[in-house]
């Protein structure tokens, strides 16, 4: 029987072939979800952006592009987006990490999420889930947050137009905030969000601290 990994068919092009601008991931993610919303190979309702992040602002995660051998690099958030698979085993995609794209969760959640109990507790990590429609209706960027005190670009912005909706066109820190009375989804620890959509395999068994 083959793995159910290998029964998986992408929702999205391969890596090269998405839309991508470095640092600016939680509009990578948002882009993902308009590529998907366009295709119609999945429910759209299946897939949710992932805000990682804390109250310092400060979050590790291993496995990503921009690291160095087996260092985590130390994000203040990142967005990747989670397919809520009908198989067994749901799928990460993150187009910042070093891991396969989808990678079958229990595989990013060892590999990028780690555990949070060798952790200092200024580093424990916060989940905000968005559900991909609500996130395309919803979320806006000025990009202004990329900007230094002189107004100039710390790292070149996408090449499209900022998203914006009727309402607002920049509510970025809404959606990094893990303050669950403020914008939109739902917000979790790291180890809720891990039992909640691992398969609860050895993969999710390891991450308790064993």
């Amino acid at each position: 029987m083959a793995r159910p990994e290998a029964a998986y068919e992408a929702a999205v092009p391969p890596r090269p072939a998405c839309t991508y601008t470095s640092c600016y991931c939680e509009e990578n993610v948002w882009k993902l979800c308009d590529y998907i919303r366009s295709q119609d190979r999945y429910p759209l309702e299946e897939f949710y952006a992932v805000f990682i992040s804390n109250d310092r602002r400060m979050i590790p995660l291993w496995k990503q592009k921009s690291g160095h051998g087996d260092e985590p690099v130390v994000w203040d958030y990142h967005v990747i987006l989670l397919h809520v698979s009908s198989g067994e085993q749901n799928f990460i995609y993150d187009l910042d990490t070093v891991l396969p794209f989808p990678c079958p969760f229990d595989v990013y959640s060892v590999e990028a999420f780690r555990s949070d109990d060798s952790l200092r507790p200024e580093f424990h990590r916060n989940i905000r889930m968005i559900q991909a429609d609500l996130y395309l209706k919803t979320f806006a960027s000025d990009r202004s947050h990329m900007k230094d005190v002189n107004g100039k670009w710390q790292k070149p912005p996408p090449p499209y137009p900022c998203i914006e909706t009727a309402d607002s066109k920049m509510n970025l820190d809404d959606f990094i905030s893990m303050n669950p009375e403020v914008g939109w989804g739902s917000v979790f620890s790291l180890s809720d969000f891990v039992h909640q959509f691992g398969s609860q395999t050895d993969y999710s068994y390891s991450l308790e601290g064993q």
